[in-house]
């Protein structure tokens, strides 16, 4: 760990793969939290975008929700029903509370979603590992698990429970870098982004210039979330915690999801990219 931010460098093989920030300095309007960025891949391929041009909120990798009893903990703009995008003095801020684990492999953290109030909202764990999948690819086991704080529970939504269509995003996020022309999607479901938006599957690619990221759910619960997937209007992937209907947690309840994402050099095709999902979520 290093620097005024608290940037820990992760390494796979010896090589440095993605650096975290647990403290970063932002806007409050950006809902700031911890997140991984630069990622690449094993040959030095950039995979992730930081406060890219089109959504300054889009923070690299990590975990972000628009919907936490009414706080915004995604960034940017709200979507209010009836109204649409809307300017609300409502972001949240995930607070770096200590790691319980550390290590250049990846660590155990423990962090505090906090309303803009000051109210504790969710506890969270998150555990994030990297793995040697041979000398072009590598994989990212990412976990989190959301506790009720509250002690009265608590509701999570996003856009689509609000009245949006198609707009299901809230969970794990990957915000991929904008490039020349779209990236190729295709996935258990199919292939192209209509195909895979919106609907479970076990796993997930983007294929971009010369690197790959294959998301898989990597447990039962998390492969029952729709993934959410941009490409034509810039590349992203998602797992969504409240697709249809709003997410509740009892008080005290917690919910769990983990996502595998493979980092490959090079464009894979389909059966590469499901033989990779496949190796990142086995032991």
């Amino acid at each position: 760990m290093s620097g005024a931010e608290g940037i820990l460098e992760l390494r796979c093989a010896g090589r440095p793969v993605a650096a975290y920030t647990t403290r970063p300095e932002l806007s409050a309007r950006h809902s700031p939290r911890p997140y991984l960025h630069p990622v690449t891949t094993p040959a030095g391929v950039p995979v992730s975008a930081f406060a890219p041009d089109d959504h300054r909120h889009h923070l690299g990798v990590g975990v972000a929700v628009p919907d936490v009893a009414g706080h915004n903990f995604w960034g940017g703009r709200t979507f209010v029903r009836g109204r649409g995008p809307t300017e609300l003095d409502n972001h949240g801020v995930q607070r770096h509370e200590g790691f319980a684990r550390l290590g250049p492999d990846g660590f155990t953290e423990a962090l505090s979603w906090t309303a803009g109030d000051g109210r504790v909202l969710l506890r969270e764990e998150r555990i994030l590992r990297v793995r040697e999948l041979g000398g072009a690819a590598w994989a990212l086991d990412l976990s989190f698990a959301l506790t009720d704080a509250t002690g009265a529970g608590v509701s999570i939504g996003s856009p689509a429970t609000n009245g949006r269509p198609g707009a299901a995003y809230g969970g794990f996020f990957w915000r991929a870098p904008k490039e020349a022309g779209p990236p190729v999607v295709f996935g258990a479901a199919g292939d192209g982004e209509a195909a895979v938006h919106g609907v479970c599957g076990d796993w997930v690619a983007l294929a971009g210039d010369g690197w790959t990221l294959v998301f898989a759910g990597a447990d039962e619960e998390t492969r029952r979330d729709p993934w959410f997937v941009r490409a034509a209007e810039y590349p992203g992937v998602g797992s969504s915690l409240a697709h249809e209907r709003r997410l509740l947690l009892p008080a005290g309840g917690t919910v769990v999801r983990r996502v595998v994402t493979v980092v490959a050099d090079g464009r894979l095709d389909r059966a590469a990219a499901e033989a990779l999902a496949h190796r990142g979520v086995t032991p």
